[in-house]
């Protein structure tokens, strides 16, 4: 049978599903040639009355459930991040309830974690002491469920500094009081546009030397940095210059491929939103790499490239709704509902690509599963099949 999908014109077309289950991912265990992290979303709880000015209801179980499915893979999970919806829907006591459950989870099940450190219980413009006292009250509860921090780019920061000075001494001081090494994450403006800017310049030659400033100051306080600017080019350049030991975790959702297998000089590890829906894939992909297997590895993982492009094109930080979606179609959650509203950010047609494209990928368990939920989602739309 064939799908009825439409096209940004008005009109329809016909697809053929696949018919054949996703294959195996190859092994279990931990990956051994690079450190892998999917940036996990939230599941929403459907039957919450609420709406997108109300704080988030969150589906506890599912979203466990769904950490315990990447954990299964050998990934790491990267909790509390933007693909988790922080500032997009999840406010910081939802997220400080996030990584409390999922650091406990983690611990019961032996997964690894690391969590996203920010200022986001700022409601309103605050000056550098309050961005501080923020960012403490974040670190201290990561550091407290004994996960690794992440320190996230924030947007009060981003708006009470005057200049790389502010970002010198603000980032100084978390690392001088962080227990154990961190990863600072450089979050581009094409995911959210307030952090335009950032490290003091919207000359990313100039901001580049400001981040390589901060960790050069504390090297033995920086595990890695996360990259999220999509240009591949800069961040090769960037990993280069890190001190020995400080690890480049590529969040680069257009060239990861690339990135990972690295090059005579290095790779990228990865910290990635696009191995949330891609978990199976990346995880096989990885163990090829185990092996030295650069070919193999690129073979598994170069075709999810025009996936992950569509789900982050641009306006890029609305990637969590096809996220979303996809999980729905792969069976790890009951529904296709977001916190605070944005699974109606992407248009039918994108997400209809999105279904054809994971597909076409072999990305769900249950091909059926996914074709009866994609045909009900496009029928309630109007879409005739």
């Amino acid at each position: 049978m064939t799908v009825r999908l439409p096209l940004p014109d008005g009109s329809t077309r016909a697809y053929t599903p696949r018919t054949e289950p996703l294959a195996p991912s190859g092994g279990t265990g931990p990956l051994t040639s690079r450190t892998v992290f999917s940036a996990a979303h939230v599941v929403a709880d459907p039957y919450a009355d609420t709406t997108p000015d109300y704080p988030a209801a969150v589906d506890w179980d599912a979203t466990l459930a769904f950490r315990r499915h990447l954990w299964s893979h050998g990934l790491g999970v990267a909790e509390a991040m933007d693909t988790a919806q922080r500032g997009m829907g999840l406010d910081w006591t939802g997220a400080a309830e996030l990584i409390r459950r999922s650091a406990a989870e983690a611990k019961a099940v032996g997964g690894r974690i690391a969590c996203g450190v920010g200022t986001d219980q700022l409601t309103a413009p605050a000056d550098l002491a309050g961005v501080r006292k923020a960012y403490e009250e974040q670190l201290s509860l990561v550091e407290e469920t004994g996960s690794q921090a992440i320190l996230m780019a924030s947007r009060a920061l981003a708006a009470a500094a005057d200049g790389p000075d502010d970002y010198l001494d603000l980032y100084g001081h978390l690392l001088r009081q962080a227990s154990e090494p961190v990863v600072l994450h450089w979050l581009g403006p094409m995911f959210d546009p307030a952090l335009e800017g950032y490290w003091g310049s919207a000359d990313l030659d100039a901001a580049t030397e400001t981040f390589l400033d901060v960790i050069a100051a504390h090297p033995d306080k920086v595990d890695g940095i996360k990259v999220s600017l999509l240009d591949a080019r800069r961040e090769v350049e960037l990993r280069r210059r890190l001190p020995d030991g400080v690890r480049c975790y590529t969040g680069d959702d257009f060239h990861y491929p690339e990135l990972i297998a690295g090059d005579e000089q290095g790779f990228s590890h990865a910290l990635l939103g696009i191995f949330d829906p891609l978990a199976p894939l990346a995880a096989a992909a990885v163990r090829t790499l185990d092996t030295g297997d650069v070919a193999g590895f690129r073979a598994v993982l170069d075709p999810t490239v025009e996936l992950s492009r569509h789900l982050f094109e641009t306006p890029t930080r609305f990637y969590k709704t096809g996220v979303v979606l996809l999980a729905w179609l792969a069976g790890h959650q009951d529904h296709f509902t977001m916190v605070g509203g944005l699974h109606s950010a992407r248009s039918l047609p994108h997400l209809a690509r999105a279904y054809e494209l994971a597909d076409g990928l072999g990305l769900f368990p249950d091909p059926a599963l996914a074709e009866s939920r994609m045909r009900s989602l496009l029928t309630v739309h109007g879409v005739p099949q």
